[in-house]
């Protein structure tokens, strides 16, 4: 399942890669990618764990970027 999520506060495009590259090693998570640029952030992750793999990610977000917040609707 491929979702897309809107980012507030990521203040730099290295903070944004790091990010990215933390969210790929998690266990379930296919695919992400995290944009400076437009702020957004893509996963595709499996559908099944899909709420308990983005706790994860939020997680994982905050110890990068501890300002960056993601808008889960």
């Amino acid at each position: 399942m491929t979702k897309r999520f809107k980012l507030i506060d990521l203040d730099c495009a290295n903070c944004a890669a790091k990010m990215e590259n933390a969210i790929k090693k998690i266990d379930g998570v296919a695919d992400a990618t995290v944009s400076f640029m437009t702020q957004r952030m893509t996963v595709d992750a499996d559908e099944a764990r899909f709420e308990q793999i983005m706790d994860q990610i939020v997680a994982v977000c905050k110890k990068v970027e501890p300002d960056c917040q993601i808008v889960r609707k």
